[in-house]
């Protein structure tokens, strides 16, 4: 018999869908630093090989859990408008909403490609307040692997390779070849010497990136917010017609809020308030648990079918009634209460169906997890939104092409104003048995987030599936009329589907609908999950 080869026992992990970024915040873990530090670390590095992804001109939000501190705490690093923004700077121009709901079209594309499309950036300052609160390691050694990898360079790996060469036209938007060359900088970096987007295999060397970061690793956020960067960004911004100011930089604070928890088969789920999008993954695990899932049994048709309903009307609810709190109250009280997830699902099990007219967001986001030694879990998602194509002379970095998810016309709920912050479907998410943390996940994916991290805690804690085994399971997604499914659900499991009256659309891809990322920590044993449309791991630390 072959000998069972026994590896030590995982003592802190953290899990990234890039494997650079899992390397930096490996690297920090073993130079002493907590779970918080290394996701800084990691999420550093992920801003630098996944550039249309996310970066230190995007947005994000990050959930922790320290123990030892007795912390649980949400920050909340969306961006807001700036405050020249105003509701009908691009009301003229309006042509329709964009062909899978995700954004709106322009006439001119102001809004998604260029200078005017830029919110506020808001990850960095999240980032330098929760390590001001929770990071063990000095600020500025949190850095060095991002400054390396940005100096020596690193290779386009397949999952960026889709990204560049990716074509949004079909739905009105633009595709990414004109953001990559959009700026000289740009054109530089990310383009061939023919001007098309670098191919899988091709080298990145972004010295001005790591100069930046250099320069933020020295003098904190306040290089980015107050400082020379924050000078080349206003400076950018007003000689080609864009909106923040230097006085925007300067006032963006984040915001740090109580986490949203609800109890799933006696378990609690800690999620981030609105307007991040825990509430759209508490009202349909609520609705769900009134429902025997594993009865209905894995997948089946009549398991989907029941999901399907729930997402639904989660969905219908979120567009309705979630959005910037500031702006206009969100009824959590209602859509968490147990007679309305009573309600809703009497409504499913009598056989009413709900359709919302929507289709899913692109996924131009990346997440993260770490665990450490002590205890600490951290789970973070961030993100440029759609990527503007501005990259500020100097800095090596792309902006956020946030204002697109505004709605051009005046008077709409998701309407543009000063300082307003949109829905986002981020949920870096934590789950607990009692008082103790046994897993933590996230997923990037825009309207598919919080699809793809319900269906992964159901199959965590209905199931008792591994966290690979979880990530990796395949999913199907209700956002629209139509209800998409992944294409290793079975065909037979379609026609059963579309007899009962559904529109079916197969994915062409086996692994779909956002991607899974997480660690479970079940009787103090780490393990991790990578979802394999991705191209990260999940690193385990035993010394």
């Amino acid at each position: 018999m072959r000998p069972i080869r026994r590896l030590p026992e995982p003592r802190a992990m953290i899990v990234a869908p890039q494997p650079e970024a899992v390397e930096a915040g490996e690297e920090i873990l073993h130079a002493g630093g907590n779970a918080l530090d290394a996701a800084i670390g990691c999420a550093l590095a992920q801003g630098v090989v996944d550039p249309m992804m996310c970066g230190m001109g995007g947005l994000g939000v990050l959930q922790i859990h320290d123990p030892v501190r007795g912390l649980h705490a949400v920050w909340d690093g969306l961006s807001t408008a700036p405050a020249a923004a105003r509701a009908e700077m691009f009301a003229s121009r309006f042509q329709a909403e964009c062909g899978d709901g995700y954004g709106y079209i322009l006439s001119d594309h102001a809004n998604e490609l260029g200078h005017q499309a830029v919110t506020v950036p808001g990850i960095l300052a999240a980032f330098s307040a929760a390590h001001a609160e929770a990071g063990r390691l000095p600020w500025a050694e949190l850095f060095p692997p991002a400054i390396a990898i940005a100096r020596a360079g690193w290779a386009v790996r397949p999952h960026v390779a889709a990204m560049f060469h990716l074509d949004e036209r079909a739905y009105g938007r633009l595709p990414y070849a004109a953001k990559l060359a959009h700026t000289a900088d740009g054109r530089a970096l990310y383009c061939r010497p023919d001007g098309t987007p670098k191919r899988l295999g091709d080298a990145v060397v972004n010295s001005l990136l790591a100069d930046a970061l250099d320069s933020i690793a020295h003098d904190g956020a306040a290089a980015f917010y107050r400082g020379d960067i924050a000078a080349s960004i206003a400076g950018d911004m007003a000689a080609h017609g864009g909106l923040i100011t230097r006085a925007d930089l300067a006032s963006f604070r984040p915001r740090r809020h109580a986490p949203l928890e609800i109890t799933y088969r006696g378990y609690r789920i800690a999620l981030p308030p609105p307007p991040a999008g825990g509430v759209f993954i508490a009202q349909l695990l609520k609705c769900l648990e009134r429902f025997d899932l594993t009865e209905l049994g894995h997948n089946t048709a009549a398991y989907i079918a029941t999901f399907a309903e729930a997402m639904l009307i989660a969905g219908r609810d979120k567009d309705e009634l979630v959005h910037d709190p500031d702006f206009m109250p969100v009824p959590l009280e209602h859509l968490l209460s147990e007679e309305y997830a009573e309600a809703c699902a009497t409504r499913i099990g009598l056989g009413e169906r709900t359709t919302i007219r929507r289709a899913p967001e692109p996924p131009h986001t990346t997440t993260l997890s770490c665990v450490d030694r002590d205890g600490m879990v951290v789970s973070l998602t961030h993100t440029l939104g759609l990527p503007s194509g501005v990259m500020p002379p100097g800095t090596g970095m792309m902006l956020n092409g946030a204002m697109n998810w505004y709605d051009p016309r005046p008077g709409r709920r998701g309407s543009i104003a000063p300082g307003k912050r949109r829905y986002s479907s981020m949920s870096p998410s934590i789950i607990f048995d009692g008082a103790r943390a046994v897993a933590t996940l996230g997923a990037p994916g825009g309207a598919w987030i919080g699809i793809a991290i319900a269906q992964a805690i159901v199959n965590l804690l209905d199931w008792g599936m591994t966290m690979q085994e979880a990530a990796s399971a395949p999913r199907f997604s209700a956002t629209s009329e139509v209800l998409d499914i992944s294409n290793r659900i079975p065909r037979r499991k379609q026609v059963t589907l579309e007899r009962m009256g559904y529109a079916v659309k197969r994915h062409p891809i086996s692994y779909a609908f956002a991607a899974v990322h997480g660690i479970t920590m079940w009787d103090g044993r780490l393990e991790g999950g990578a979802d394999p449309q991705r191209d990260g791991y999940a690193a385990a630390i035993s010394a």
